[in-house]
Order: C-alpha cells, then structure tokens, then sequence
C-alpha cells in the first residue's frame, strides 16, 4: 500500500484525507440513524399517558428529550406550552412544525459534507491525471537525444493512473452511502411527521387550552 501511495504521488494524500472524513460520516451517521435513535417503539404512547394529567413538569419533559430524535421532538412542543401556557391548538401545531425542521437538521448532519466528498473526489483524481500527464511530458524534453526519461515517463503514468482510480474508489462508495443514509433521513421524517399528527390530537385535549368563545352581544 505504501508503494501505491508513493507512486501515486502527492496528489493522493487529498483523497486519502476525503476517504478517512467520508468513512466517518458514514460510520457515525449508520449508528446516529438507527431506529432506536429515532423512533423508539411506545414513545409515542408513553408520552401521550403522561400528558392525560394535564402538561408535564419541565424535569419529566427533560428526560424524555435525552432519548430520541422523536423525544425531541414531542418535548420541544411541550415546553412551548410552558413558555406560553395560553397558546391555542393551532399555536401548538406550528410549534410542532419547528419542532420537526430541527428535527430533519439534525438527522441530515454531516450529509452535506459527504456529499461533498462523492462530488470533489473525481475532481482530485482529475487533478492528478493532469499532473501525470504534465510529467509525462516533462519526460520528452528531459530525455536524450529526442528520447523520453522512461524513470520520469512511468513515473506520470503512476500518478495520472492511481489518483483516477483512487479519485473513483473514494466517489462511488461515498455517493452510494449519501443516497442511502438521505433516503432513510426522508422515511425518518414521514414516520415523524405522522408520529407528531397523532400525538398532537391526543395530546391537545389535555395540555392545550381552547379559545374561549366570545360572550353574548349586549
């Protein structure tokens, strides 16, 4: 490997830096994404039976928080009703709205980066077919007698060569995990958005005040 590494040349080591950073965004966001994670079974339901009582206390709100992305979710709306303990069901929905946009950042953390990594990383290995093909060239004149230097000559064609293929085998793995690990992002946030509608029309009834209807005209 290192005599791969030493051919290829010092345009390689920008790639073998993409490799390493895309390796783990993908192992962190495989654990960060698991179901248990997100959507824990009977979470829902649980915080549902807390709140048939009427709005929890700030210190049971804070240990469902430390869950899940889901548990952040229902506690963020939650504490809005005790930062506004006269807001309306519609109010209430909106909050959850918030809720769930932060919810979607933070399950699409790093994403972008790797991204990155699967657009940039052909370019790299573009850049060091470019400068093998200039010390191929370099080669012609350095030779004798109109012959090319074969040690310059294979040397480019080591750079040009390597970095095209490592540039490729850092792309395609990276692109591949960016597409997966976003399309189940896009599952999460269905099943949260559905998981949210429900417990807001369980919820609503117990925690959420209802505008007072306007008194008879004199």
């Amino acid at each position: 490997m290192w005599s791969i590494i030493q051919a290829a040349g010092w345009p390689i080591w920008p790639l073998i830096l993409f490799s390493i950073a895309a390796l783990a965004i993908v192992i962190e966001r495989a654990i960060a994404l698991r179901r248990a994670h997100v959507l824990p079974e009977g979470l829902r339901e649980e915080v549902t039976n807390a709140c048939l009582k009427g709005l929890p206390p700030l210190g049971n709100i804070a240990a469902i928080s430390d869950r899940s992305v889901l548990g952040q979710l229902l506690t963020y709306a939650l504490r809005a009703l005790h930062e506004h303990p006269h807001m309306t069901p519609e109010g209430w929905r909106v909050a959850f709205e918030e809720a769930g946009r932060l919810a979607q950042s933070r399950m699409q953390r790093y994403l972008g980066a790797l991204g990155t990594v699967a657009s940039a990383a052909p370019l790299l290995g573009l850049l060091g077919t470019v400068i093998g093909m200039i010390d191929i060239f370099a080669s012609q004149s350095a030779g004798t007698a109109g012959s090319a230097d074969p040690a310059q000559l294979a040397h480019g064609i080591s750079v040009a060569l390597y970095n095209t293929a490592f540039g490729l085998m850092v792309a395609v793995p990276s692109l591949i995990a960016w597409r997966v690990l976003r399309a189940k992002v896009e599952a999460y946030t269905l099943e949260l958005e559905l998981e949210a509608e429900r417990f807001w029309r369980a919820a609503t009834p117990y925690v959420c005040r209802r505008p007072s209807a306007p008194g008879p005209r004199r």
